[in-house]
């Protein structure tokens, strides 16, 4: 079938046959997750008791917008959580982790980052190596930063974390890789992270960066230890449909604070209209488990077809999977853009557009993207990127079902290495 729409070389054709047999137990397993949390969402539906017209949206002030209310308290159920904060305000992921940041934090308190180094774009927000100086950093604002690296195997080093704790307000956890080549971290781990923090500081606030990690497994951070969760709408828990936003959930009390900084003290959540969102979020909130197991499908199949052609990608394809993501060396520039350029060009939007490198807000070094995404800069749907670094990381993600993902990753494959 494939060859039917695309030109495929045999023995790359040849490959996607051995993948698909290969991949088939843990594509089932996948379904059993999906299946899950499919249930489990519409039966938060049920309880909210949502209607149609909830999906109406409102404008200016968004006072008594009961619509925005259900669709928190879906979120807050669904993730274990006491409330949520669900806005459209939100502008990316890394603008939902500040305003949870500064929402919690205040001057002379610790930020501590128990998994390392946090994700590039937040270093221009938190302050690190004079990054964004004196345009409102969290350390402009007076609050310090403490890390705890990863060991050399990238696991959490436990004994650290509890020698820094005590002296933190906040423990930070990045559940995904970032430009990591380490697997995502699965729920046991943060539950470690949050118990040896929380017995060398009882009231630390266990905070994880839940990005690319929502619905790959049956439970979520808050039901593992997690005080605050964050996260983006246009990753995995907006199924592709939510046009923008993003999330917060977790202790009621935490919730407020974080929407005492999106909007002003004293406000809250009361405001925050919805204009022509709620149908979309609602939608793609729903549809979220189900598009969630086709991306990671498509990374399993990924993962599988890299090692046939001698690659190594993180996580493999019999390995559990906690976040979206699968990164593997290229090992030349040439293979990482044509990589890249293989997944554009079996895109439904700009197909025709050949990605090159550029500098990017935020990154330290240039990087080529590919996202022929109906929503700009969705990463649930098929995408991948890497910094113009050795050893040329490529870091490949989503999926909005596996059928048109398949035949993106087999494209790509054979552009970066089948060339003639």
């Amino acid at each position: 079938m494939l060859s039917h729409f695309f030109d495929f070389k045999p023995e790359v054709l040849a490959l996607d046959e051995k993948a698909m047999e290969l991949c088939q137990p843990y594509f089932k397993h996948m379904e059993e997750i999906r299946d899950f949390n499919q249930l489990k969402m519409l039966k938060a539906f049920a309880d909210t008791q949502m209607s149609s017209t909830d999906m109406l949206g409102t404008t200016g002030y968004g006072l008594w917008d009961t619509g925005r209310a259900k669709l928190e308290q879906i979120f807050a159920e669904v993730m274990g959580a006491e409330d949520a904060l669900v806005r459209s305000q939100f502008q990316s992921g890394t603008h939902t982790l500040a305003v949870a940041l500064f929402g919690l934090l205040r001057a002379g308190d610790t930020l501590l980052a128990a998994t390392g180094r946090p994700y590039d774009t937040l270093e221009g927000v938190i302050g690190l190596d004079g990054k964004g100086k004196g345009t409102g950093t969290l350390m402009d604002y007076g609050v310090k930063y403490d890390e705890a690296p990863l060991k050399a195997d990238f696991t959490p080093d436990y004994d650290l974390i509890a020698q820094k704790a005590p002296g933190a307000k906040v423990c930070h956890i990045q559940r995904s890789r970032g430009y990591l080549q380490r697997n995502a971290f699965d729920l046991a781990t943060i539950r470690k992270i949050a118990d040896t923090a929380r017995a060398a500081n009882p009231e630390i606030i266990i905070f994880v960066d839940n990005c690319y990690g929502e619905f790959t497994q049956t439970e979520e951070p808050c039901q593992a230890g997690a005080d605050l969760v964050v996260g983006s709408l246009i990753k995995n828990p907006g199924g592709g449909i939510a046009p923008t936003g993003g999330y917060i959930a977790g202790r009621r009390d935490l919730v407020e604070l974080c929407a005492y900084r999106l909007n002003a003290p004293g406000l809250g959540k009361d405001l925050g209209c919805t204009l022509d969102t709620p149908r979309d979020m609602y939608l793609g909130f729903y549809y979220a488990p189900g598009v969630v197991c086709e991306a990671i499908k498509t990374a399993i199949y990924a993962q599988c077809l890299l090692e046939l052609v001698g690659k190594k990608p993180i996580p493999r394809y019999c390995e559990d999977h906690n976040d979206i993501v699968t990164c593997f060396d290229a090992g030349t520039a040439d293979a990482l853009i044509g990589f890249c350029r293989g997944v554009q060009a079996a895109s439904p939007v700009d197909s025709y557009a050949a990605p090159e490198p550029s500098p990017e807000p935020g990154y330290t070094d240039e990087v080529i993207m590919a996202s022929g995404s109906f929503t700009q800069g969705s990463t649930i749907e098929l995408s991948c990127d890497g910094p113009l670094r050795e050893p040329y990381t490529c870091y490949l993600q989503g999926g909005l079902n596996f059928a048109a993902s398949r035949a993106g990753v087999l494209l790509a494959v054979q552009n970066a290495y089948f060339k003639e």
